[in-house]
């Protein structure tokens, strides 16, 4: 009986032994795998990849057809045939960057197109056949000027959420400039206005700064809201 017990016991040690060691080794962490080296080729097609994704992701496109884009390399390189012509290539890339394009701003060209719509119905705007509107703030008594006049204004130009992107005022400088060569919203309605007047215009984006907007305060399909004095007509 005594052997057996201090056989038992023994077996029994020699287990809790074990799993310690065994608990030990299963809680040491697995080390991560560092990066895989890469060659010459391997770094410099990533580059590519990398570089042309970044074009194109300016430019608003967010996806493309990957398995094309990888089988035309393919095409390219091993000498085969293509599934479109080069000629065929320009138009394709054109008319995808403009689709892409005219969605990324969908948003802003029908936000104005709303804005104008329940803009005309104030009794105090007038809306003209080309699509400005305006409503006057001063009436002045003065003359009138033509298209090939030079003019002096105060302005102020605001997008339809209220953000300023240009002001006279602010710069305490009135603006002198030849009537004609403005945007249209301008060329029109300033001829409107006798000297000492104020008008507000409202100028669908197809009469300001178009498809392309202005810098990086006017996107592209921007309605506008210029505030206008006309301090005078000539030099």
């Amino acid at each position: 009986m005594i052997k057996k017990a201090i056989l038992t016991i023994t077996i029994t040690a020699a287990t809790l032994v074990a799993l310690a060691q065994a608990s030990k080794t299963k809680a040491k962490p697995t080390p991560a795998p560092g990066p895989v080296p890469m060659t010459t080729l391997d770094s410099a097609s990533y580059a590519f990849g990398l570089k042309i994704a970044q074009g194109l992701k300016s430019d608003g496109v967010t996806t493309l057809n990957y398995a094309l884009l990888t089988k035309a390399m393919d095409q390219v390189f091993n000498s085969k045939t293509f599934l479109i012509s080069d000629a065929e290539c320009g138009p394709a890339i054109s008319n995808f960057l403009q689709k892409t394009r005219n969605s990324k701003f969908e948003v802003v060209e029908s936000g104005g197109k709303k804005f104008l719509e329940e803009n005309k119905k104030n009794p105090k705007v007038v809306a003209l056949p080309s699509g400005l509107q305006y409503e006057v703030i001063t009436e002045g008594t003065g003359p009138k000027p033509i298209a090939t006049d030079e003019v002096t204004v105060n302005y102020k130009g605001t997008l339809i959420d209220g953000k300023q992107f240009d002001s006279s005022y602010d710069r305490n400088e009135p603006l002198t400039l030849a009537l004609n060569s403005v945007i249209a919203g301008w060329t029109e309605g300033v001829q409107l206005m006798s000297v000492g007047s104020k008008y507000r215009f409202y100028v669908p984006y197809q009469l300001g700064y178009g498809e392309r907007g202005a810098g990086q305060d006017i996107p592209p399909y921007s309605t506008l809201i210029f505030d206008i004095e006309l301090l005078k007509i000539g030099k």
